[in-house]
């Protein structure tokens, strides 16, 4: 204890030297590293002098500290204004994004950044991207209606509310509701909506046990061979399973 208070006025006298009006109130150590409760928020400058400080005690090896940084949170962000098919006939990746979201400064993305339609019609595309940003939201400030070009287009920087998405429920497959929340009592296969979860497809499926009564027969499917059956999703109805990503719901689940 008498050590950290030790820290906590060494840090203030080096503040006080800059006419900082910042003022560390309590040092301890966190999650691996080291937390400095302030009277405010740290300015750049103030930050400088606490690196500076870490990295002349005694013992402390310069390139095991890394410099330090506001407690971090997420900013909810969108672009508008870019086509969802460019000229060239190819639609923007997430990468493409990546690599210009890199252009416009030290961000640091939360998440990958997430391409879809306008509107069902439309040929233009909305990007959703997180940010790690600072708890007042920064860096968030500085981009909001912030536009660019990207390519002949210009685009626009929103801010959005946090978006998790549509999700989709693991005991039935359905979009909107989450598994925790479900209240059903059984589970239902992602590829045949039978009563049986898809591990126990090939032992408890109609389509998999043999039935000599069928006009032609139907054969038993082959022990540990996987069902060559197709079926219908149970949300779009097309030929696949109900949790494949090619799926139009999963496609449009933040949308």
């Amino acid at each position: 204890m008498e050590e950290a208070n030790s820290h906590v006025v060494q840090i203030n006298n080096l503040l006080k030297n800059i006419k900082s009006t910042l003022r560390a109130e309590f040092i301890r150590p966190c999650s691996g590293g080291i937390s400095i409760n302030t009277n405010n928020i740290p300015q750049p400058s103030d930050l400088t002098v606490m690196e500076r400080y870490l990295k002349s005690i005694v013992g402390a090896k310069e390139d095991e500290i890394l410099a330090p940084r506001l407690p971090q949170s997420k900013s909810y962000l969108k672009i508008t204004g870019i086509p969802y098919v460019q000229p060239s006939g190819e639609k923007p990746t997430s990468e493409d994004i990546i690599n210009f979201i890199g252009h416009l400064g030290l961000i640091s993305l939360a998440a990958k950044p997430r391409i879809i339609k306008a509107s069902p019609k439309s040929d233009m595309a909305i990007v959703w991207f997180d940010i790690w940003d600072s708890q007042n939201g920064s860096k968030a400030k500085l981009l909001i209606n912030h536009s660019f070009n990207f390519g002949r287009f210009i685009a626009t920087i929103r801010a959005m509310n946090m978006n998790p998405g549509v999700p989709q429920c693991h005991n039935f497959w359905k979009w909107g509701h989450l598994t925790f929340s479900c209240r059903a009592h059984g589970s239902k296969c992602q590829k045949c909506n039978g009563p049986h979860k898809l591990e126990h497809h090939r032992d408890m499926a109609w389509c998999c046990k043999a039935n000599p009564k069928l006009n032609p027969p139907q054969l038993e499917t082959a022990q540990g061979a996987p069902c060559p059956h197709v079926f219908k999703c149970v949300n779009c109805k097309g030929e696949h399973m109900a949790d494949n990503f090619k799926c139009p719901f999963w496609r449009n689940c933040f949308n």
